[in-house]
């Protein structure tokens, strides 16, 4: 099995910056792809951005492309999601998730998540 806990949630102005945490612990060695989710009220969870454990292929969502960064530290198995420009509309609940194989932009393809950590950026 493997834990996932996300960290670095929190309330933040239009313009400003959050970096998200997400750190791996259990059987991180069959993890081979980890990505970042998000759910705002009413509507679905989202993809965000992702990346291949190794060699560190990136993915993102147009909408945040620019903006966020995804980056990992493999010696401590964390993922890190750095948010700059935050918009009102980044507004949501944040996941993280890891699956073994590629990279893939819908949710119900990600074996592992965490609990969630909760960004809200004001106007």
């Amino acid at each position: 099995q493997v834990q996932l806990v996300e960290s670095g949630g929190g309330l933040v102005q239009a313009g400003g910056s959050l970096r998200l945490s997400c750190a791996a612990s259990g059987r991180t060695f069959s993890l081979d792809s980890m990505a970042w989710f998000r759910q705002a009220p009413g509507k679905e969870r989202a993809f965000v951005a992702a990346i291949i454990w190794a060699p560190g292929r990136t993915d993102y969502a147009d909408s945040v492309k620019g903006r966020f960064t995804i980056s990992r530290d493999n010696a401590k198995n964390t993922v890190y999601l750095q948010m700059n420009s935050l918009k009102p509309d980044d507004t949501a609940v944040y996941y993280c998730a890891a699956r073994r194989g590629g990279v893939f932009r819908t949710a119900n393809e990600y074996d592992y998540w965490g609990q969630g950590t909760q960004v809200t950026v004001s106007s």
